[in-house]
């Protein structure tokens, strides 16, 4: 057991805002050299009514350079073969054309998985939707030669990534074309709930005409809750104030100038399923937002609440929607997206008279498919010139001795940032965040884009379905609304090893652990790798001494004797190991915080249990 007394502190040589947007001269190529030599077109487009044409087609290859140079004619410039692509479902006709102008096309469709390996060992790029899986047996076929997948659509659940990265492959999505798609679904959704068509529509048809039965509610000065102000829940917001709506939101990071710009007040959780006439589910399917929509979550809702989700059907734990709504909590649901999809036919919830049901339907328009088709062969043909791609889900390829030296400190920036974030609670969005790196090397000497990317990937994926790398953490940030700042520290350390420690602080928004909150009212969290394994060292102003691994407790109590046994006994108790544990303070007999490593999570009755003992003021428990 480590007991520190106060954490350190260096003064700053050097500071800098970090760009949004990292700079031509910096940014790393996603494919080796060999790959940008051996593609011999490219394309200038220009936008058109009727989608994008090629208006202009040169050929560039490694020695076009010198084709001014002892040659009569263009005939003497080696002419490279066009990349081939695969595109293995169906895909809208200008993303197909725009590809055509780039790389040589083979749209196959219905392909086995047996003819699909065949296909990607002769191909340079693969594009799927949904229904192809993209497995590591893919990959390993391909035999290196497969340099992009391209997913129509948002979701990535089809394509192995860590195989693709594994094998040098580059994986790119298509997030932003069907947003309005899914908005106008949500709110066709929200409106025909709410004035009961479908059931009317129903009757009619059986021959009935029951007027009075199907009586419904108005939308005009309604609450909506909009859970997740991203892309398609802004939309939704917009289109909702439209209908004389007052809409609120919760999103942890949605930026309050852009929420305040609409008309919308962004709350907590618990304030916005608690006031709210109608909720809209419009947040990413995460460990920490997988049946959020629970029991307990439904018991805090006004009765006769109305339910609509275009999202994730993990969201909703259906049997608790189920009970809500035969004991008139919610009064009624409209649902795009299951649990399991199809649904089985027999489903409780699917047959509840109270339901409105679609099939996914959320980004099928013949706009959005356009849109969804343009956007993700712009992404493959750019991925395939070697060019950096916004919407790269896999981290690229990285130089083995770079790798080797930062992987433990790559580690702890995830972790650190994973933990910061759970330490910030309220409504308000995290916008702002210091990032510290102490080391004893020159600035020169030491890349950090890697170690900011882990930690914006940290603060952002636990509840967010963004996957985060090298590649796209800085778009992804500015997308969310943060402006991540990182300072250099110099400290008497051996400049053998690249970083002494991190710090990472939350400036501006409350705290659900006082005790994380420094002497500055900042949440800051600090932490260092000790013999290969990244320990936190430090919570607000109190120094700590645990290992990151498994999960974390935190409590701030009275620094008397007894306090470990009774933790340590309540834990055992439960048969809740614990892996470590380390007493900071800052004066003897005072306040104190102890943090508790354990590897397993305990149950709700232990942590009430904790949280009972007299001398602790305050616990948080973080997943890492």
């Amino acid at each position: 057991m480590a007991i520190s007394s106060s954490c350190s502190s260096v003064k700053a040589v050097n500071t800098r805002w970090t760009s949004p947007s990292p700079s031509s001269s910096s940014r790393l190529s996603l494919l080796p050299t060999s790959i940008h030599r051996r593609y011999a077109t490219n394309v200038k487009l220009t936008a058109t009514s009727a989608a994008f044409k090629t208006v202009e087609q040169t050929t560039l290859t490694e020695d076009s350079k010198f084709s001014s140079a002892g040659s009569d004619s263009d005939q003497d410039i080696p002419t490279l073969p066009k990349p081939r692509i695969l595109v293995a479902e169906k895909l809208g006709e200008a993303g197909v054309n725009l590809l055509r102008d780039f790389g040589d096309v083979d749209c196959s469709y219905e392909l086995s998985p047996e003819d699909l390996k065949k296909k990607v060992a002769e191909s340079d790029a693969l594009i799927v939707r949904s229904g192809t899986k993209v497995t590591r047996e893919v990959f390993e076929a391909a035999k290196g030669r497969l340099k992009v997948v391209g997913r129509a659509g948002v979701g990535i659940d089809n394509v192995d990534l860590q195989a693709a990265t594994e094998h040098g492959c580059l994986v790119v999505n298509a997030p932003t074309a069907n947003t309005v798609a899914a908005a106008e679904h949500g709110i066709a959704l929200l409106a025909s709930m709410a004035r009961n068509v479908a059931l009317a529509d129903a009757s009619i048809k059986a021959g009935k005409w029951e007027r009075s039965k199907y009586v419904g509610v108005s939308l005009v000065g309604k609450t909506l809750a909009v859970m997740g102000f991203g892309k398609v829940g802004t939309e939704v917001a917009r289109r909702a104030k439209g209908l004389g709506m007052n809409v609120i939101s919760h999103d942890p990071y949605a930026p309050a100038d852009r929420a305040r710009a609409l008309g919308v007040d962004l709350v907590s959780f618990d304030q916005a399923i608690s006031t709210a006439d109608f909720v809209s589910l419009h947040m990413p399917l995460t460990p920490a937002t997988k049946k959020v929509f629970n029991d307990e979550t439904f018991s805090k809702m006004k009765k006769g609440v109305r339910l609509v989700n275009v999202a994730r059907g993990g969201v909703i734990d259906e049997d608790a929607l189920v009970r809500a709504l035969d004991a008139g909590i919610v009064a009624q649901a409209a649902l795009d997206v299951f649990c399991e999809e199809p649904p089985s036919k027999d489903s409780k919830l699917i047959q509840h008279e109270n339901v409105t049901v679609t099939p996914h339907l959320g980004a099928s328009t013949k706009e959005a498919q356009e849109g969804v088709a343009i956007e993700i062969a712009e992404a493959v043909a750019g991925a395939l010139k070697g060019e950096l791609s916004a919407t790269a889900v896999n981290a690229p390829m990285v130089a083995p001795e770079v790798l080797s030296e930062l992987t433990p400190y790559i580690v702890l920036a995830e972790k650190i940032g994973r933990l910061a974030v759970q330490l910030a609670s309220g409504g308000k969005g995290v916008q702002s965040i210091r990032v510290v790196y102490r080391s004893a090397r020159d600035r020169d000497d030491l890349d950090t884009r890697l170690l900011r990317a882990m930690i914006t990937k940290g603060i952002i994926e636990p509840i967010s379905d963004s996957y985060v790398n090298l590649v796209n953490a800085d778009f992804i940030a500015k997308q969310k609304g943060l402006r991540i700042s990182e300072e250099r520290m110099v400290v008497d350390s051996s400049p053998e090893y690249p970083i002494d420690s991190i710090q990472v602080q939350i400036l501006n928004v409350e705290s659900n652990f006082a005790g994380a909150v420094s002497e500055s009212g900042d949440i800051s969290i600090e932490g260092k790798v000790k013999y290969g394994v990244p320990h936190l060292t430090c919570v607000g102003s109190f120094a700590v001494d645990v290992s990151l691994e498994g999960n974390l407790i935190l409590c701030r109590q009275v620094d008397q004797p007894g306090m470990i046994g009774q933790v340590g006994n309540i834990l055992g108790e439960q048969n809740v190991n614990v892996n470590f544990m380390s007493v900071g303070r800052t004066v003897v007999r005072k306040q104190a915080i102890m943090a508790i490593g354990v590897d397993e999570e305990p149950n709700s009755k232990t942590l009430e249990r904790i949280g009972g003992v007299s001398a602790i003021a305050e616990f948080v428990f973080l997943k890492l």
